[in-house]
C-alpha cells in the first residue's frame, strides 16, 4: 500500500538529537530551539518566532495575545481543522463561520465584512494547502474595523503571498510541525509575533506566566510569576529533529514542488471531469498537498475505494465545522453555505511527501487514470 504520508527526514535528525542529549539540556529553549527560531526569523523576515508544542498551542497563545475574552466573536472559515476553532472557544469566544472560495478552499474574503458585528474582535484565516488567502483584502477589512488578524499557516511554511511569507502578514502567525507537515518535529509548532508590543508578553505566556526569558538574558536578577501562561515549550529533542530539516528547507520544498507538478501535468487532460488545485496570481505555494475534486460525494467514495483496491491510500479532508456537534454548540454560520459543504464532499487528497519514490507516484497516477478510464 502506498501510504498517504511519510514524515519528512532530512538525514541529520538522529545526530542532532544525540548532540542535544549530550549537552545535558533536553528541556525547552536550548541551543536547537534558538537555532530554529533564529532560522525562521532570518528566512521569513519575521519580528519574533517562538517554537511551541504544536500548531494548536500556537493558536491558543495567539488568542491570549489578541485579548480574546468571553463573549467576543471571531470570524473564521468552517472548512478548517478543529484547532482553528478551539483556540477562540477556549477563551470563551463565539465562532462565526463563513463560506469558502471554491477555487482555493480558503475563506471567501467577500463574505467577511458582512459578518462583522460590534462583538467581533478578530479574523482567523487558514491558508489551505499552503495557498494564501487574499490577504490584501482581508487586512484592509481588519484595518477599517479595528480587528486583529491571526494567520493559521499550519500548512503554509515556506509559502508566500506576493513577497511576504505566510505567517508574517497578520498580527500573529501560527505554524505546525506535525508529522503530516512539510517540516516536522513529530508534534510541534511556532508562533510568529508581528506586533512589537506583544513580544515580551508572548515570552511570558509561553513560559508558564513567568519572566524567565528576561532572567536568562540578564534583564532581571530573578524570575517570578507575572502573568497568565502555560507550558508551551517543546523539548530540545523535538527542536533538534526539526532543525535538521530547516537546514534543507529549500531542497525539501523543491522536491515536493516537483512531485506536485508531476501530478498536475499527469491529470491536466482530465479537467472537465475533475477540478485541479488553483494557485491564484501573487501566491507562491509550498506543495503541502495535492488534491482532486470529484463530481460529488458518491463519486469521491467510489474513487477512494477504487484506489484502495489498487494499493493507494487516498483520503478526504475536513468535515465542515459549522455542521459538527461542537460547531453547533460554540458557533454559528453567517450567510449561506454555498460552497463549504459542497466542496468538502468533492475533495480527495493523494499521497504526497518529501522524497516520494517516482515509481510510487507513477503507480498513483496510473490508478487515478484507471478509475476514469473504467468510468468513462
Amino acid at each position: 500500500m502506498i501510504g498517504f504520508n511519510i514524515p519528512p527526514r532530512a538525514g541529520k535528525e538522529l545526530e542532532y538529537i544525540a548532540q542535544a542529549v549530550g549537552s545535558g539540556m533536553i528541556c525547552g529553549d536550548g541551543p536547537f530551539t534558538h537555532r530554529c527560531s533564529e532560522w525562521m526569523e532570518r528566512r521569513f523576515d519575521a519580528r519574533r518566532v517562538l517554537l511551541t508544542t504544536s500548531g494548536t498551542t500556537a493558536l491558543d497563545m495567539a488568542m491570549v495575545l489578541a485579548g480574546i475574552e468571553p463573549g467576543d466573536e471571531v470570524i473564521l472559515p468552517s472548512f478548517t481543522f478543529s484547532s482553528t476553532a478551539t483556540a477562540p472557544v477556549m477563551r470563551g469566544a463565539v465562532c462565526v463561520f463563513t463560506d469558502i472560495r471554491p477555487d482555493t478552499n480558503n475563506i471567501d474574503e467577500t463574505k467577511i465584512e458582512d459578518a462583522v458585528t460590534e462583538k467581533t474582535k478578530a479574523i482567523i484565516v487558514m491558508h489551505y494547502a499552503g495557498v494564501s488567502c487574499n490577504m490584501e483584502a482581508i487586512m484592509d477589512i481588519a484595518r477599517r474595523h479595528n480587528l486583529l488578524v491571526i494567520e493559521d499557516a499550519a500548512q503554509g511554511v515556506m509559502a508566500k503571498y506576493h513577497d511576504k511569507y505566510l505567517g508574517t502578514i497578520g498580527d500573529f502567525g501560527c505554524y505546525s510541525f506535525h508529522e503530516t507537515k512539510n517540516y516536522s518535529m513529530g508534534e510541534g509548532g511556532a508562533i510568529v509575533i508581528n506586533r512589537p508590543d506583544a513580544v515580551e508578553r508572548a515570552e511570558i505566556i509561553r513560559e508558564k506566566g513567568t519572566n524567565r526569558a528576561r532572567f536568562y538574558r540578564g534583564q532581571v536578577d530573578k524570575y517570578t510569576w507575572v502573568d497568565l501562561g502555560d507550558s508551551y515549550l517543546p523539548s530540545e529533542l523535538n527542536a533538534a529533529y526539526l532543525y535538521a530539516q530547516l537546514e534543507k528547507a529549500d531542497e525539501i520544498n523543491d522536491n515536493r514542488l516537483a512531485s506536485w507538478k508531476r501530478y498536475y501535468e499527469a491529470f491536466e487532460d482530465l479537467k472537465g471531469r475533475i477540478d485541479l488545485p488553483v494557485i491564484p496570481e501573487g501566491c507562491t505555494h509550498n506543495a503541502h498537498m495535492f488534491y482532486l475534486k470529484l463530481r460529488d460525494l458518491e463519486d469521491r467514495t467510489r474513487f477512494i475505494s477504487y484506489l484502495k483496491g489498487k494499493g493507494v491510500q487516498a483520503v478526504f479532508h475536513y468535515i465542515p465545522l459549522h455542521s459538527s456537534p461542537a460547531g453547533l454548540r460554540f458557533g454559528r454560520f453567517h450567510g449561506e453555505d454555498v460552497y463549504t459543504t459542497k466542496e468538502s464532499e468533492r475533495l480527495v487528497r493523494l499521497p504526497m511527501y518529501y522524497n516520494m519514490d517516482p515509481e510510487d507516484q507513477q503507480t498513483v497516477i496510473a490508478a487515478v487514470r484507471g478509475f476514469f478510464e473504467e468510468n468513462a
